[in-house]
Order: C-alpha cells, then structure tokens, then sequence
C-alpha cells in the first residue's frame, strides 16, 4: 500500500471515530455500521474496547489501562497534528490522530451524552469523575471549570451537573449513608440542598450538612490562596525595624561597613548592623457585605459569603454580613462561619433592595475608609429608584460601592440591564463572571 492509500485509510478511520460519536450525542440509538467500524478501529489501534462505551467511566477504563492517563491530561489543548503528502497540499491525519480521535470521543461522549430520567447518586459520582477528566484534557483542575461556570464550557458543565443534579430523588439518597456518601458536593447539589434544608430531618438533614460543610471548606481554601497571594500592604517606612537576627540585612550591612575592612587582619569589622523593615502598613477598614438570598443568586452567595469569612480574618478588617429578600437579616454574628451562614439563608422570595440598604447604611462609620459589596441581580419590587437613591447617596459620602451580578448554577448570567447602565453612568461598574474579579477589587482596597 502506498503512503497516499495509508493516508486515506487513516483519514477514513478517523471519521469514522467522529461520525459515531456525533451519531451518539444526538441520538443514543446505537448505529449498528457505525459501531462495528468504530470498534474494528479501536482495536486495530490497540485500545480496549470500552473506549466506545459510555456506561463504562473515564476511571474504570484507566484502572485497567493506566498508561492512558498521559495522554488524556491535555488532549483538548492542541490542535491535531496533521503532516502534508508532498504532492498535495491538502492536510491528511495519520495514525496518532487516529488514535486521538478515539480518546477524545471517549471524555466527550461520557460527558455530553448524559441521558434522560431519574440519576443515581453512583450514575452522579461517575459523571462528575468524567467530567474532571474533561476538564484536565482541557489543560484545567478536575473541578475548575464548573466553579468557574458562567459562559463557554465552564457553564456548559455547570448546566449538565445541574440538570443531573435535579433528576435525582435527593431526599430519598440522603436518607441512606451509604448513598450520600456517593455524593460528591457540587455547586449544583449545594444550591437543591439549601432550597430543600427545611424539608429534611434526621439522617437526611445530618448528610445535607456534611455535604455542605465539604464544599464549604473546599472553595475557602481555593478563595483564601487567592486573597493571600497579594493581600498583605506595603512596607511602612514609618515602623522602625525590629532589632532580631531573622530582620538583619546582611548584604547592607557589609556593604556599609566595606570602609571598615582591615587588610592587616583579613577582617571586615562592623561598628553598626542594619535590619529589614517588615512591618506593613494596615489600615482599619469596614467591609459591608449585601447578599440578595433570592432563588438566583445561590452560586454569588456561596462564593461571596465564604469570601467574607475570608476577610474577616484578616487584621483590621471589620466585616458585617446581611442577607436580604423582601426582608433584611444581619448575620454579622456569623460572618467567621460561612456554613452557619448558608443555613440560616432562605432561598427564594422577591428583592427588596431599600430594606437591606436601611440595615447596610447605619453601619457606615467612615466612609472613606468602608467598601460596601452588594451581590445582586437588582429586579426590585418596583423600587429600583428608591434603592439607586440609596446607593448614589452611599457612593457620594465616600463609600467604596461594588455591585457584584448574579451568576447561577446553570451558568446564566442576569443583571436587569436598568440598573447595569446607571452603575455603569456612576462609575461602579456590575462585577460578574469570575469571584476573582472580586478578590481583586477587594484587596487594592483593604490592603
């Protein structure tokens, strides 16, 4: 055979691969010629067999093929490889992109071809371990993409664990240990366990909560690497250096007493020792925290609240904490503990905005020296004058004014494009998409 039959060959091959899974992401009816050639194909590649299965997860295949492991961290990250025939200028793929094809099908078709009906707290488990594949042959951490979430993929993936999350009996899982221990917490399962806490008890609700704190804990350790990459201030040039062996200068120190080296006796003698300056300016400041706890704000909230908790703990960062819908709760008392926070939320109900502000405003002590964070997707009972008021008043005193939009599990962003423009007109434009964005904007503030 010529290198130009081998060429076609691959090329046939490939599509083959390709033609079956997109056959299989739109209709789960097995292609009776499809599948025979994809199989004839995969294992004239040397691969095994479940490759072509999507009942059989990413994991099980890997236990017994590890050396596959390799070579999905990445896939989805370059574009295929494909040399050019001498006589031709058209691309022709060759055995390795075969080979790619097969793998690729594989985390694409166990993550997109989700199905229908009730899900399984196993059949949840194993799709969530697909999908953390996925994501690493997209060059991310099992996880980041869904916790990113909003837009592309991320929200894509968000909206699948979501939709999964949703077909589940989740009370009649929580109720069994062995069960709910299947669980892996999810933005999506933490958003129906707050809207369902009140419906449970006993075991159940024992469950939902340890699923919660999981997660909890989880994304605060995420957020706090973030905060204490750059939280601390500049040095302050005000504060003496403290005088111990671990601030010496050493290299200053030399350098300034280099006058004092003695050719005689081969020595540098020192008559003064300079030290570092490590103390860092920090000045006491009020973070005001406003949390929408309406139905579409649970991702921000999750986020957000923890993201508090975070701050709290740093020196001389006072943090209040209040929760809103039609009426206003200040959960200040709570602010160090974000999962005591979340339980005492209650999704759901309308948004009135002025309430909260009436709370949020007396907690104003220095203005210049207060940020005031506001998570919300601003539609207002027919208030939405009254609350801009509010916050035109606050953002004029000096208060450093943040809205933060709403970004839920499924990955859809809403902010009433009413409220975007006047924000947008006052200087303070809507923060939404990544909690990033918002750790940035908090810590040129506070630190």
């Amino acid at each position: 055979m010529t290198l130009h039959h081998h060429d076609r060959a691959d090329e046939n091959r490939r599509q083959v691969l390709y033609w079956r899974l997109l056959a299989r992401l739109f209709d789960p009816t097995e292609q009776p010629t499809l599948e025979a050639a994809s199989l004839a194909v995969v294992e004239d590649l040397g691969l095994p067999a479940a490759l072509l299965d999507p009942t059989v997860s990413v994991d099980t295949v890997l236990q017994r093929h590890p050396s596959l492991a390799a070579e999905l961290r990445g896939l989805l990250t370059t574009a295929e490889h494909v040399p050019v025939a001498d006589d031709t200028a058209t691309p022709k793929p060759g055995p390795a992109e075969v080979r790619r094809a097969a793998l690729v099908s594989k985390v694409l078709l166990n993550v997109f071809a989700a199905g229908t009906g009730p899900v399984s707290a196993s059949q949840l488990a194993r799709w969530q371990s697909d999908a953390g594949w996925f994501e690493q042959a997209l060059g991310a951490e099992p996880g980041e993409l869904r916790r990113q979430g909003a837009t592309g993929l991320g929200g894509a993936l968000a909206a699948l664990e979501g939709d999964l999350v949703r077909r589940m009996h989740l009370r009649e899982v929580l109720a069994d240990p062995a069960l709910a221990s299947r669980l892996t917490p999810s933005m999506s399962l933490i958003e129906q366990l707050l809207r369902d806490k009140a419906n449970l008890s006993g075991v159940a609700l024992a469950n939902a909560k340890a699923l919660i704190r999981r997660f909890v804990d989880e994304v605060a350790e995420v957020l706090r690497t973030q905060v204490e990459q750059t939280s601390v201030g500049t040095i302050d040039r005000s504060v003496p250096p403290k005088r111990v062996f671990r601030n010496l200068d050493l290299d200053r120190t030399i350098w300034q007493n280099l006058t004092n080296w003695s050719p005689e006796d081969q020595r540098l003698y020192v008559d003064r020792l300079y030290y570092r300056r490590t103390a860092r300016r920090t000045t006491p400041a009020r973070l005001i925290v406003v949390v929408d706890q309406s139905g579409s704000m649970v991702d921000s909230m999750v986020n957000c609240t923890i993201l508090a908790s975070i701050f709290a703990g740093l020196p001389k960062v006072d943090v209040q904490l209040i929760a809103y819908d039609t009426r206003a709760l200040d959960l200040t008392p709570w602010v160090r503990d974000p999962f005591e926070v979340l339980l005492r939320t209650k999704l759901g109900g309308g948004n009135d905005g002025p309430v909260a502000m009436a709370m949020a405003r007396p907690k104003i002590a220095e203005p210049r020296n207060t940020v005031m964070v506001w998570i919300s997707d601003f539609y207002e009972f027919d208030r939405s004058q009254p609350l801009l008021d509010g916050i035109e008043a606050v953002h004029r005193s000096g208060v450093r004014f943040i809205p933060v939009g709403s970004v839920n599990s499924s990955g859809q962003q809403s902010v009433n494009p009413w409220f975007r423009q006047r924000f947008k007109d006052l200087g303070t434009p809507v923060i939404s998409g990544h909690i990033r964005k918002l750790v940035f904007e908090l810590k040129s503030f506070l630190t």
